[in-house]
């Protein structure tokens, strides 16, 4: 008897774990880095807090490029947009200064309540037709 529930513990231990991989691995690719590259322009964005717990959402952002200067307030610039379509202002930007190649760092909106089944967050740049559009499903 013992060794029968020795091994259904082991059965249901190992459904378990396989579980948790398989929903790791969904939440992580869901909230993958992304980028865009226009006019001379790249721009990678990584979502790093944007838990249904945290009361703000903050992304790491990586601006690149060989031609001009990155000027960019990005605190007045980016918009975060609930699955509602409800547009969110930056509450602020930390990292690089405006100016130069390369730029690198956090920005931070109040985080959505309730928490949204997906968020976008748009990037009007100076010169260009069209907002920089990165997208992520919540859930």
């Amino acid at each position: 008897m013992p060794r029968r529930i020795l091994k259904l513990y082991s059965i249901l231990s190992a459904f378990v774990l396989c579980g948790a991989l398989l929903y790791a691995s969904a939440a992580s690719a869901e909230l993958a880095p992304q980028s865009s590259r226009a006019g001379g322009v790249s721009i990678s964005v990584q979502p790093v807090e944007v838990s249904a717990g945290a009361t703000t959402w903050k992304f790491k952002l990586v601006l690149d490029t060989h031609s001009g200067s990155l000027g960019d307030d990005l605190a007045r610039t980016a918009t975060l947009v609930d699955g509602t379509g409800k547009p969110h202002a930056a509450l602020g930007w930390e990292g690089d200064p405006a100016g130069g190649h390369h730029r690198s760092g956090v920005l931070t909106f109040k985080a959505p309540s309730p928490p949204p089944e997906g968020l976008e967050l748009r990037i009007v740049r100076n010169g260009e037709a069209a907002p920089r559009v990165f997208r992520w499903n919540l859930k």
